[in-house]
């Protein structure tokens, strides 16, 4: 097999060793879908099907299947749906057992501007849901069009967590994050195998206190557009949008129990909002990462990395910003505990969401249209019969393939690439159907 700029290389006992390339390697995007209509949701199933959900704010989920977008949506709310501004279809998850219920759920606001969390079925065919088969869940009347928070995500507890923020306006004029009264600034928790329409679980941190509602996990949130569970530990990022001045990420470890409260609008990050000074009284939870509006205007989280195709990345969280396109990369001190963020990548990209495959490789959505996939300097990945191998690297780079299929090794080689930004392709030929192909690349960065 050949490649256009590839220049053979015997294979070499360092290119077996698979060496990692230098740590402090940046991050790249590479465009995989583009044409699309303010994509704001990238998910999976979890049914190793390998496809990619998109949801469009509009009220579309659209289908990935690894080589093409389907013509046909999975599912069409643009009728159900309050759409512009911060309003829309805003959060998309599948179930645990997907593979064998069919069951998923969407977070959007209706007609009226209200959050709703909405229960659908796949219909008999695998890419196209039963939009007969809703099952209303949650009513969240919305007193402004902003601030509409928007997550939905199945925790490791196999519970559905769910993103709502303040309310709306400027500042909370309701003070409505700090109140347990309302589920406005709040992420809750909430069981939808028990109960009707939903239970409450009995380890819910308020459920003995009738100040507050029972699905309240977490208060003191302004907009928690994305926050989500660290696939390995199941700890928990949240990406909270701030005021005027701060945005934020905090962290819960899986251990915590919940009840946390984290700030605003008292505390806008780690400063006073309201009141302006002696905000904190201790029962605060603080952010482990923040950063200034002169870097940006509004957070949007991500995922702590825990793929195999940037291992100079594991255990990095990444989040962006919405307005300047920077996308961070944040790292703890596991001596300390405390943590520090790196810029990795300074873009055009309006980022509207992350997203996480099965494998836990990363995604970027541009809300102008166009799905990215993250990589680190080299790219190496098959979709389809075309495998694709890049690299953006200042020097070149030895690699060395290996094509599988149904663990038979069916080809290999060595070649080094040359510092460029242009991928090169291979069509791979055979009898066997896309999607059946494996590949292993291992990469060497050359003096």
């Amino acid at each position: 097999m050949t490649f256009p700029n590839a220049q053979p290389v015997a294979p070499a006992a360092a290119l077996l060793a698979a060496a990692s390339l230098a740590s402090a390697a940046p991050v790249n995007l590479r465009p995989l879908v583009e044409g699309l209509d303010r994509p704001v949701v990238v998910a999976h199933a979890g049914d190793g099907s390998g496809r990619l959900f998109i949801a469009q704010q509009g009220g579309e989920i659209l289908v990935f299947d690894g080589t093409r977008l389907l013509p046909v949506p999975f599912l069409d709310l643009s009728s159900s749906v309050s759409s512009g501004s911060e309003q829309g279809l805003l959060g998309l998850a599948f179930h645990p057992n997907y593979e064998t219920n069919g069951l998923f759920y969407v977070n959007l606001t209706d007609a009226a501007g209200d959050t709703q969390i909405l229960r659908f079925t796949v219909s008999a065919d695998a890419n196209v849901a039963d939009p007969g088969s809703v099952v209303p869940l949650l009513s969240v009347d919305q007193p402004f069009a902003n601030h509409n928070g928007g997550q939905l995500v199945f925790g490791p507890d196999g519970k559905l967590w769910i993103g709502l923020g303040d309310g709306g306006s400027a500042g909370d004029p309701g003070n409505r994050a700090q109140s347990g009264s309302t589920l406005l600034g709040k992420i809750l928790r909430i069981d939808v195998d028990q109960g009707v329409p939903y239970g409450i679980p009995l380890d819910n941190p308020f459920v003995a206190d009738p100040a507050v509602r029972d699905e309240i996990w977490a208060l003191g949130l302004r907009n928690p557009w994305r926050f989500s569970f660290d696939r390995l530990t199941g700890d928990l990022f949240i990406a909270d949008v701030g005021q005027n001045a701060w945005e934020e990420v905090s962290f819960e470890p899986v251990t915590s129990g919940g009840g946390r409260n984290y700030g605003w609008r008292r505390m806008e990050g780690a400063h006073c909002f309201n009141p302006a000074s002696n905000c904190d009284d201790g029962s605060l939870v603080l952010p482990i990462l923040e950063y200034s509006h002169s870097l940006g205007c509004s957070i949007t989280g991500g995922y702590r990395y825990r793929g195999a195709e940037m291992p100079e990345r594991f255990g990095t969280y990444f989040f962006g910003d919405f307005c300047s396109g920077r996308i961070w990369g944040g790292i703890e001190n596991v001596e300390t505990g405390t943590w520090t963020s790196t810029e990795l990548l300074d873009s055009d990209v309006l980022i509207s969401t992350f997203g996480e495959d099965e494998q836990g490789e990363l995604y970027v959505a541009d809300l102008g249209g166009t799905l990215y996939r993250m990589h680190g300097e080299t790219f190496c990945s098959v979709g389809g019969k075309t495998l694709e191998i890049a690299n953006f690297s200042e020097r070149s780079v030895a690699v060395e393939i290996e094509i599988w299929r149904k663990g038979s090794r069916i080809a290999e080689g060595s070649f080094v690439l040359p510092a460029s930004s242009s991928p090169d392709y291979l069509t791979l030929s055979g009898g066997a159907p896309p999607g059946e192909y494996e590949v292993t690349c291992r990469f060497v960065q050359l003096d």
